[in-house]
């Protein structure tokens, strides 16, 4: 049996590989906002098939593990500040804005058709 300890780490791994090769298609800064409205999106839908399952044993590997890794809140932060020191303040609020709002919004989504897909 692997630990939830290694679960994290393997899970870790996955989401930070994924996360690097979406930095490769996707320019600044778009990359990180694509990820955290992915991942948002991913842990409505991960939490409403695993935690209302029984499955509560796969959440360390893919939400802490796969999803923390993917998603970049401390990328994201360091973005909107070098968006600020270039200068570019209002593409900063519209990012940090868009950021947080497309992220709830996708995490209700996902959360919100999982649990339709379940009934």
């Amino acid at each position: 049996m692997i630990t939830p300890v290694i679960s994290v780490a393997l899970g870790g791994a996955l989401g930070s590989v994924l996360r690097y090769f979406v930095g490769l298609v996707v320019a600044f800064p778009m990359g990180t906002l694509t990820v955290n409205v992915i991942g948002s999106f991913a842990i409505g839908v991960v939490w409403v098939h695993l935690a209302d399952r029984g499955l509560q044993h796969w959440l360390p590997f893919l939400m802490t593990g796969v999803l923390g890794g993917f998603t970049t809140f401390s990328a994201f932060s360091l973005d909107a500040l070098r968006l600020v020191e270039e200068g570019r303040v209002t593409t900063a609020g519209s990012y940090i804005l868009a950021s947080l709002i497309l992220s709830v919004f996708a995490c209700g989504a996902g959360l919100w058709i999982a649990r339709g897909m379940t009934t």
